[in-house]
């Protein structure tokens, strides 16, 4: 579980069950036997990025803006979504929640999605699925968290720097979820 550098822990928040469809290897790629050319490398690229939501609230201010007794506690949500555009693109998004609250009250609230379009060529079928949501997130986990530092300097606090998280722990643990759900 990841936790962000103020304490808070990365929670998973229910997402809805991702189906990728399986591309058929092209006959290159595939055995046909002698005189077969050997399988195109695998290739991943960043076609476009970019932010489709953020919010950010601070409801007290300008009260919660002056000096606290107390650090306030934070918590942080974490989710990846994706899906096919096309045989080799995919939308991939990362949605970050950040909450921070002191003595029962909301000092501020974030929330923001930003989004990957890449294109998946000459990966095997078994590895489609776990690239699309370990490897794209990865990448774009530094523009977000950015996001959310700048997000929350401008208004009025620390930047939140949230610690890197363990996108294929993620992975792993949702598909152990869909496969105890399906059993």
């Amino acid at each position: 579980m990841a936790k962000s550098a103020n304490g808070g822990s990365a929670n998973e928040p229910e997402g809805e069950e991702l189906e990728l469809a399986q591309p058929e290897a092209p006959a290159e790629a595939r055995d046909e036997g002698p005189g077969a050319q050997p399988a195109a490398p695998a290739s991943m690229r960043i076609l476009a990025q970019y932010l489709k939501d953020l919010s950010f609230e601070n409801p007290g201010a300008p009260q919660t803006l002056a000096p606290q007794a107390a650090a306030p506690e934070i918590s942080i949500g974490v989710n990846v979504n994706a899906r096919n555009l096309a045989p080799t693109d995919f939308e991939v998004e990362l949605q970050l929640e950040a909450k921070a609250q002191s003595q029962g009250k909301t000092i501020f609230a974030a929330e923001m999605k930003y989004a990957g379009l890449f294109r998946l060529e000459n990966f095997p079928p078994n590895m489609l699925h776990p690239a699309v949501l370990i490897e794209c997130p990865r990448m774009l986990f530094p523009f977000a968290r950015q996001i959310l530092a700048e997000a929350t300097r401008q208004g009025g606090f620390p930047p939140l720097m949230l610690d890197p998280i363990d996108f294929a722990g993620m992975y792993q643990k949702r598909m152990a979820q869909q496969s105890t759900a399906t059993a």
